[in-house]
């Protein structure tokens, strides 16, 4: 089955099935992917706690871990999650999010790697390039890296590791290890609403709770909120903004179809 076939098969399947994403994300853009995942036909869950965290993966078809806002709670949590994740057979997705600003972030996210041998791991350059051991510089949480060399690093990476792993930026990289693919949809505009890049994850997570296919589900999440982007974009009128934009950003999401993902998916290989 071609690529594109995969991934409206992929959509239909999470629209007929809606997942359980269960996620243990950070608390600035958490309203945000259960909004997000909800658009796209699964359904969010965001427990955190200790007591139950075990218990709620197990009802769950993904899980998804964002170190975003990081705390010692929410690592320990993290760790339990993931690791009864490992033993159900329930795929892993991390965004390590501003890895590289703080020894704290690094060290949590090398740890969670290690232990937990993420399905996939999506990331913006700077913070691939950390984990890949690469130096880069850090402002904040965002990426100030540039995107030369982003397909080399991230197959490498992937074979390294043996998972998919997702470059996201002006022109998206994903890449299983073996193959490489480019994705070109999106708008500039994404970098201006903070959380993009956490519901970015949040989709790739639900494309994964109805395939094994991770590799796929990582070019069907990121497309999505790309075209999204874009649609979301072409709506705005003088006077409206990044506000408008978010909200239409989740509408876009809501109302994307088989049909429309056939027409603009912009995708390539190298």
């Amino acid at each position: 089955m071609e690529i594109r076939e995969k991934i409206l098969a992929n959509l239909s399947a999470v629209k007929e099935k809606s997942p359980l994403i269960h996620h243990i994300t950070n608390y600035v853009t958490v309203n945000d992917c259960a909004n997000i995942v909800l658009a796209l036909g699964g359904s969010p869950v965001m427990a955190d706690d200790l007591e139950e965290v075990a218990e709620m993966v197990g009802f769950a078809s993904a899980l998804v871990l964002n170190i975003g806002t990081l705390n010692s709670r929410t690592i320990e949590s993290m760790l339990v999650a993931g690791l009864r994740a490992k033993e159900l057979g329930i795929p892993v997705i991390l965004d390590p999010v501003g890895v590289g600003a703080t020894k704290l972030r690094t060290n949590t996210a090398e740890k969670l790697i290690r232990e937990l041998k993420p399905e996939v791991v999506r990331g913006n350059m700077s913070e691939i390039m950390v984990l890949a051991g690469q130096n880069v510089a850090i402002k904040g949480v965002d990426s100030i890296a540039d995107e030369q060399g982003s397909s080399f690093i991230a197959k490498r990476f992937a074979s390294e590791l043996s998972c998919v792993i997702a470059i996201t930026g002006k022109t998206d990289v994903v890449s299983d290890g073996r193959q490489v693919c480019l994705l070109d949809n999106g708008h500039r505009i994404l970098a201006d609403v903070t959380g993009t890049g956490c519901m970015t994850t949040s989709l790739v997570g639900t494309f994964c709770g109805v395939t094994k296919d991770y590799f796929t589900a990582s070019i069907a999440g990121i497309i999505s909120m790309g075209m999204a982007g874009e649609i979301a974009q072409a709506t705005l009128r003088h006077g409206e903004g990044i506000g408008t934009f978010r909200a239409r950003l989740l509408d876009s999401i809501y109302n994307l179809t088989p049909e429309i993902l056939a027409r603009d998916g912009k995708i390539s290989y190298e």
